[in-house]
C-alpha cells in the first residue's frame, strides 16, 4: 500500500530500541534475524545464512537519526558514527531495528564525513526496510554463480548479500551517485567483497551483458526495457512499478525462458521501494488531511454498496492506474482517499451493518469512479495480479488474464542528472 521509508509508509519491519543484549552488534543481529522468522519475511536458505554473517556497522558506520519533530519547519538530524563509543548504542538500534537506515544528506560525499549535526535540505539516500530486501532476494533464489546485477547500490547492503550467496566475481552494483558507489566499494571490500561498483544510469544498465538475477531497488514507472534485454535465459527481474501515488504499488517479475521468451506479470503488493531519482510524486500534505477528516463534504449520502476491501489489492492497483492522481491516508481510522492535485477527496465511514456514511468533496467524484472501477474489477475475476506485455517498441501494458481489464504504462525516459 505505500513505500517503506517515508512518514506515511512504514514499512513491513518497524525499528526497535536495543535492548542490552543488542547493544552488542552480534546479538543485534541475531535478534533482528530471529525477528524476521517470527514475522514470516525470512525462512531458511542462503538468504538468512547470508543477513547473519553480515556486519551492517562495516556498511553503515554512519548513520543519520531525525532529531526534529514531523512537520517542523527546518529538519534536524545527527550524524551517528561508530567510532564514536557514545553513539554505538544508538546506531545499533538504527542498523538493526529493521526500519529504513538514513545514510546521505543533500548528495553529500559519504567517505570522510565528520560526525554532528545536520539541519534543512533532505536525506538523500538510505537502505531498504531488511524485511523487504529479503523477501526480494529469496523471490530471486540466489544461488552460487549466479551473474546480478544490483540496480541502486545505496549503502551497499543488496550487493554484500548477492556476493555472499553467489560469489563476488559475478555481481555487479550500479548506482547513478558517485558518492555512494566510491563508498559502497570501500566498505565492501572492508568486507572481503571486490564486485564490479559502477557509476552510471540504472535505467540503462551494462549493456552488451547478459544477467541471471536483476534487482532494481527503486520505484519505476514501468520497467526499464534496457534491463529486460539484458536478462539471460532463465533469468529474472524484480521491479517495483508505481504510478506518481505510493499508496498502492505493484511488483514486476520479469522472466527470460530457456528460449529467450520474456514473460512478465505485475503482482500488487503492500510495500514498495522508495521511488527512483526523478520521478515525480503526489502526497497528502497535513492541512489536507485535516480537511478530509473534518469537513462535511460537497454531498454525503449512507450507501449500501460495498468497496474492495484492503485485501484486494489487485482492484486498489488497478485503481492507481486507470484513477490516477489518488493518495489513501493509511493515518486515518477508516477509508479516506484524495487527489492532491484537484483537491477532491472521499470519506468512507461504517454506518451500520452494511451500510456507509460516504462524504464526497470536490471537482472529482471519487466515489463513482471507484464503484465504476470496482464494477470493471469484478467482471474481470477480480484479478490480483496482471499480465505484463512488452512491445518492440518499449512500449508496456498490464492486462487482467481474461483481457478485460488493461492499462499501458508510461514509456520509460531518461532521469535528469
Amino acid at each position: 500500500m505505500s513505500t517503506p521509508d517515508t512518514p506515511p509508509t512504514a514499512g513491513p519491519a518497524g525499528g526497535a530500541t536495543p535492548t542490552d543484549a543488542e547493544a552488542d552488534p552480534q546479538a543485534a543481529r541475531a535478534a533482528m534475524v530471529a525477528r524476521l522468522d517470527e514475522g514470516g519475511s525470512l525462512g531458511p536458505g542462503p538468504v538468512r545464512d547470508a543477513l547473519l554473517a553480515l556486519p551492517r556497522e562495516v556498511l553503515m558506520p554512519q548513520a543519520y537519526v531525525r532529531r526534529s519533530a514531523p512537520g517542523e519547519e527546518l529538519p534536524r538530524w545527527d550524524l551517528l558514527d561508530w567510532s564514536a563509543p557514545q553513539d554505538r548504542c544508538e546506531l545499533i538500534g538504527l542498523l538493526y531495528g529493521g526500519a529504513s537506515v538514513l545514510v546521505q544528506h543533500d548528495g553529500e560525499p559519504l567517505l570522510g564525513r565528520a560526525r554532528g549535526k545536520r539541519s534543512g535540505a533532505s536525506i538523500t539516500s538510505m537502505s531498504t526496510v531488511v524485511a523487504l530486501t529479503v523477501e526480494l532476494l529469496q523471490e530471486l533464489d540466489l544461488r552460487p554463480g549466479l551473474r546480478v546485477l544490483d540496480v541502486g547500490t545505496g549503502a551497499g547492503v543488496t550487493a554484500a548479500l548477492a556476493c555472499q550467496v553467489c560469489g563476488d566475481q559475478g555481481v555487479v552494483t550500479l548506482d547513478r551517485d558517485r558518492h555512494l558507489t566510491d563508498a559502497a566499494a570501500a566498505r565492501l571490500a572492508d568486507l572481503g567483497f571486490r564486485p564490479q561498483v559502477v557509476c552510471g544510469s540504472g535505467e540503462q544498465g551494462l549493456p552488451g551483458r547478459e544477467f541471471d538475477r536483476i534487482f532494481v531497488s527503486y520505484a519505476v514507472e514501468c520497467v526499464p526495457p534496457a534491463l529486460v534485454g539484458q536478462l539471460a535465459p532463465d533469468g529474472m527481474l524484480l521491479a517495483h512499478v508505481t504510478g506518481a501515488s505510493p499508496s498502492w504499488p505493484g511488483l514486476a517479475v520479469v522472466r527470460r525462458t530457456a528460449g529467450r521468451y520474456v514473460t512478465a506479470e505485475l503482482r500488487a503488493v503492500p510495500f514498495a521501494h522508495r521511488a527512483g531519482h526523478g520521478m515525480a510524486r503526489i502526497w497528502l500534505s497535513d492541512e489536507f488531511r485535516q480537511r478530509m477528516a473534518a469537513e462535511p463534504g460537497n454531498w454525503t449520502q449512507r450507501s449500501r454498496l460495498a468497496l474492495p476491501a484492503d485485501s484486494d489489492r489487485g482492484f486498489w492497483l488497478a485503481a492507481d492506474h486507470l484513477l490516477g492522481g489518488l493518495v489513501r491516508d493509511f493515518g486515518a481510522e477508516h477509508l479516506v482517499i484524495g487527489a492532491p492535485g484537484c483537491g477532491s477527496w472521499m470519506r468512507v465511514e461504517p454506518a451500520g451493518q452494511r451500510h456507509w456514511s460516504v462524504a464526497v468533496n470536490g471537482p472529482r467524484d471519487i466515489w463513482n469512479e471507484i464503484q465504476d472501477l470496482a464494477h470493471r474489477w469484478r467482471a474481470a475475476r477480480s484479478p490480483d495480479r496482471y499480465r505484463l506485455f512488452f512491445d518492440a517498441g518499449g512500449g508496456q501494458r498490464a492486462a487482467s488474464e481474461c483481457g478485460r481489464l488493461s492499462w499501458q504504462l508510461p514509456p520509460s525516459h531518461p532521469r535528469p542528472s
